[in-house]
């Protein structure tokens, strides 16, 4: 069952048996949204860019992205770069797997973020979203939807922190700009 989170929202990773997750994919869809024209409306593809930096105690130690697609420890693998969305209809544009079991104990924190590589605005796109999935069974256990569009070039997305011997998502939502990972470290810092 999906939980439809809202921004501030956390919910623990545990199954309900009490065992932890071992491996989740955090899934970014997209759609370019429709602009009304002279001859219509017409849409303008959109290069959004998911990202996972990982984090010890407040330090950023590694980042997945499309130049850097395995973490050096092996854990988290970005599975590739779409340069327009769309293409699932409501599937996985993007996707970022973390095997949980492997994350090193030092890491605490795994911050997604979603930035627009090409400089254009939210206001530009449609049905984002990104959900978290169980990877040993493809059910997906959470979903944050972006709610209307903004001046903005990217979003802090979600984070996957551990909470005691186990992990917990929090959906954070946060709008900000930038083109890279690296513009947003100011905006994730206080999210930490």
């Amino acid at each position: 069952m999906t939980v439809n989170m809202t921004k501030g929202q956390a919910i623990s990773l545990q199954k309900k048996d009490g065992g932890s997750l071992t491996a989740v994919r955090m899934g970014l869809g997209w759609q370019a949204a429709p602009r009304r024209g002279l001859f219509g409306s017409r849409t303008r593809e959109v290069d959004l860019d998911a990202s996972a930096v990982l984090f010890a105690d407040k330090q950023p130690v590694d980042v997945v992205f499309f130049r850097h697609l395995v973490s050096d420890d092996g854990s988290v693998r970005h599975t590739g770069d779409n340069l327009v969305g769309g293409v699932g209809q409501g599937g996985d544009d993007e996707a970022i797997l973390v095997d949980l079991s492997r994350v090193p104990v030092h890491i605490d924190q795994i911050v997604f973020t979603v930035n627009s590589f090409t400089g254009q605005t939210f206001q530009e796109v449609q049905n984002a979203f990104c959900r978290l999935v169980d990877e040993t069974n493809g059910q997906e256990l959470a979903r944050y939807t972006l709610a209307g569009g903004g001046q903005y070039t990217a979003q802090i997305m979600a984070k996957v922190h551990r909470s005691g011997p186990g992990w917990t998502m929090t959906a954070l939502g946060n709008p900000a700009n930038g083109r890279t990972f690296q513009d947003l470290m100011p905006a994730i810092l206080p999210v930490l």
